[in-house]
């Protein structure tokens, strides 16, 4: 049985390495609150897409997702909420978005079976949903290690309350696959295909949005090779051919590594030159965190 769950960014920073560093910086905390608020939202939106594709049919599994539905529905309000109360933005989060690029990835050619499609709906919901729990997790473990201000108990109260709710998504996911699996042979097949391909396309994401240093370009490319490697021979010229210009071409990429290196050297030139651009090309991405981090 493939176990599917979200691993280091490149291979290096865990949650809570990343997140040690964002809490101390009240931009980047703000930013990511933010990202975490659209995620949400962008849920509901997604999984309503599925609920009317489903059309009424199985009954049980459009109850759940309705009431997932109103779990994100709730978990955005709380998190537009909080923003709102500390005067920060609640817009469109800039840069590549997690969720953007997971659904962009996702594009390869469907199965026209309504039972296959739900299973890798399933995948995806279940894989993204443990990486939600893995971030809020590691988000509240690193607000206690700061100082207790108002402010960072309020944020971390309110990610309390997500957490317990989308482990239980966690577990129904697991749940819902695990059922189809036990169908037959057939089915425990493409439950197993599925999680493969949503590991990959997952992983692949989720590094596409954090990954701006030199290099991300070849390193996406990898990512997508590996996601083509989960999908039928006859499926992946097609889909390589589909995804290449945006994984090689990415103008978003480019916009975010600007805005950075502005924002780097309007903040002090000589930081900049000494620490920053060596921290660009630096592989070691502890190192680079800890730098990032002093300035």
């Amino acid at each position: 049985m493939t176990v599917a769950y979200p691993h280091k960014f490149r291979g290096q920073l865990s949650a809570e390495d990343i997140l040690d560093n964002v809490v101390r910086q009240r931009k980047a905390h703000m930013d990511t609150l933010n990202r975490y608020r659209f995620s949400e939202q962008r849920s509901c939106k997604d999984l309503t897409g599925l609920i009317e594709f489903l059309d009424g049919k199985p009954r049980d599994l459009i109850q759940d997702l309705s009431h997932h539905v109103a779990d994100e529905a709730r978990h955005a309000a709380w998190l537009t909420d909080l923003l709102y109360e500390l005067g920060e933005e609640i817009n469109t989060p800039s840069g590549n978005l997690y969720i953007d690029e997971l659904n962009r990835l996702s594009k390869y050619q469907p199965s026209t079976d309504t039972e296959d499609l739900v299973i890798d709906f399933l995948a995806a919901i279940n894989v993204s949903e443990k990486r939600g729990c893995e971030y809020f997790a590691a988000h509240i473990r690193c607000l206690k290690k700061v100082e207790q201000t108002a402010e960072n108990i309020k944020i971390r109260e309110t990610i309390e309350k997500i957490l317990p709710e989308e482990a239980g998504h966690v577990r129904w996911g697991n749940r819902k696959l695990a059922e189809i699996a036990k169908k037959s042979e057939a089915h425990h097949a493409k439950v197993e295909a599925a999680k493969r391909k949503y590991v990959a396309i997952e992983q692949a994401a989720f590094e596409s949005g954090m990954d701006v240093l030199a290099g991300a370009e070849v390193r996406r490319l990898e990512n997508l090779l590996k996601i083509a490697d989960t999908l039928p021979l006859w499926e992946r010229p097609q889909y390589l051919l589909d995804q290449l210009p945006q994984t090689l071409f990415s103008a978003e990429l480019q916009k975010t590594r600007i805005d950075i290196f502005k924002k780097a050297w309007e903040k002090d030139p000589a930081t900049f030159v000494e620490k920053f651009i060596p921290m660009f090309f630096n592989s070691d991405l502890k190192a680079s965190a800890g730098k990032a981090a002093s300035h």
